[in-house]
């Protein structure tokens, strides 16, 4: 997958599209949309970008707020939606969603949370803690409405920001970002894509599986099969 630089919004559309067209699972992940409470919509320029059925996975971090039709709309991006409770649920999918999930792409166990539940938030001890709860690779979370990728202890953890932008009482300025990950082998290609000024921006950050890890992976498959 060719690293995108310091693209326009045409540029990183068809740096998305080149990277739905190679090999690997592809998972959106996003959260913290607070439709209609705090944003009216995912902003113009993501929304272009996501093309339906191009993905396998769509996790969210919580917070989708109360509008009705958003779930249907990130359910139509990909077969595979999956979805845990946030702090700010308003909807009638509130009641059943999870506190977390764990989710298998690739020869990855990836673990979802909002990310409230994280004391001091966004912690990288605290996550680590959870991601060992978890039993995972790699730790998703929300809830501060930043974006930050970050690796510890030979582990992952991704926070995909707001992709509306909402507010946040933790951030004066919130930029409205999502993520994007092709999952190849025992490698993650990080994509992360902020709405700076009206223009969409993207970075990069690969993440490969240790040997190790891979190899307790296996362990526990072949305990559980």
């Amino acid at each position: 997958i060719r690293p995108p630089l310091v693209p326009s919004s045409s540029h990183c559309h068809f740096v998305l599209k080149s990277i739905m067209s190679g090999f690997g699972e592809l998972v959106l992940v996003l959260g913290d949309l607070h439709i209609p409470q705090r944003a009216a919509s995912i902003p113009e320029k993501f929304k272009k970008m996501l093309v339906p059925n191009k993905m396998q996975h769509v996790i969210c971090t919580g917070n989708l707020g109360a509008s009705s039709s958003m779930y249907q709309e990130l359910r139509g991006l990909a077969p595979n939606m999956h979805l845990v409770l946030g702090d700010f649920e308003d909807g009638p999918r509130e009641q059943s969603l999870p506190e977390s999930l764990v989710v298998q792409v690739g020869m990855f166990k990836i673990g979802i949370i909002h990310g409230h539940q994280i004391i001091p938030w966004n912690d990288p001890l605290a996550l680590g803690m959870m991601r060992r709860k978890l039993g995972v690779d790699v730790l998703i979370t929300g809830h501060t409405h930043k974006s930050c990728v970050q690796e510890f202890d030979d582990f992952f953890h991704i926070n995909p920001g707001s992709i509306t932008g909402a507010y946040s009482p933790m951030q004066s300025n919130v930029t409205p970002s999502f993520v994007l990950l092709a999952v190849q082998g025992p490698k993650i290609v990080c994509y992360v894509y902020e709405l700076i000024h009206g223009e969409v921006d993207v970075s990069k950050t690969e993440f490969t599986k240790k040997e190790e890890n891979t190899a307790g992976s296996k362990a526990l498959e072949g305990l559980l099969q």
